[in-house]
């Protein structure tokens, strides 16, 4: 038994080695996807416990649902898109968010 580790991916050949890194970069990508599921869904948690005590948190909770509902839609449902657009404008305009 040796101290020294052993580099596998050097012993490999370069269809192997590629294989191996999509691999890495899947299991990356999903760890990374499964996080982002639980923020969200901490966040979400959040808004529906917590009331908005002003006008500009409401907003915050608009603004997220209103993005969802625009990624549900269809890409050829150009005019709720158009609609959602101007709506998350006005808030913008609004609020004084530059």
């Amino acid at each position: 038994m040796t101290d020294r580790t052993v580099d596998l991916d050097k012993h490999r050949g370069m269809a192997a080695q590629k294989a191996t890194d999509l691999r890495r970069a899947l299991a990356e990508v999903e760890a990374n996807v499964r996080e982002l599921r639980e923020r969200e869904a901490d966040l979400e948690n959040r808004m529906m416990t917590v009331p908005a005590t002003s006008w500009p948190e409401a907003a915050v909770k608009a603004r997220h649902l209103l993005n969802l509902y625009a990624a549900s839609l269809p890409a050829e449902d150009t005019r709720h898109r158009a609609l959602v657009a101007a709506l998350l404008d006005d808030f913008v305009r609004l609020s004084g968010d530059d």
